[in-house]
């Protein structure tokens, strides 16, 4: 092998290494990326599990306002209970909404993402498929639905 080939085959073998050399630097940093994505994502979510866990204490408030009227206690004695349960039950609402939680909205148009139909009944006041009546709330984590809304929804 004369000189001039011997530099031609080491030019040539060095490119090939530069070119290996950038396509790895590339893939370093598209994985760098991804995972700093994923990271920020798993962040962003990590409140999701305490979350689906605190739904049924905000049943239970919800419950407890209602079955109020129903107690054979005096009229004064339940004012003040309901105000209490009232106030008890929206702090802690706000306080979830603080951290991202939030009531689905359960009225107009079934968006089966975010309902979940349960019953289906006449109404003269609504269209077909709008929701009638919310039986129980739904919530969600940001953009992540915990618990869909359970609904019933107008059938003529």
């Amino acid at each position: 092998m004369n000189p001039e080939e011997v530099i031609q085959n080491l030019e040539t073998r060095i490119k090939e290494l530069e070119d290996s050399n950038l396509r790895t630097y590339a893939d370093f940093e598209n994985t760098k990326k991804r995972l700093e994505r994923e990271k920020t994502q798993s962040l962003e979510y990590a409140y999701e599990k305490i979350a689906k866990d605190l739904l049924p204490v905000i049943d239970a408030l919800e419950m407890a306002l209602k079955s109020v009227d129903d107690s054979e206690i005096t009229d004064e004695i339940k004012v003040k209970f309901k105000e209490g349960l009232s106030f008890t039950l929206e702090n802690f609402l706000k306080t979830l909404e603080r951290y991202g939680i939030t009531q689905i909205p359960a009225e107009g148009e079934f968006n089966p993402q975010l309902h979940e139909c349960i019953l289906q009944a006449p109404s003269e006041q609504h269209q077909e498929g709008e929701i009638v009546q919310t039986l129980q709330k739904g919530y969600q984590y940001k953009e992540r639905v915990l618990r869909a809304a359970l609904v019933s929804v107008c059938k003529h």
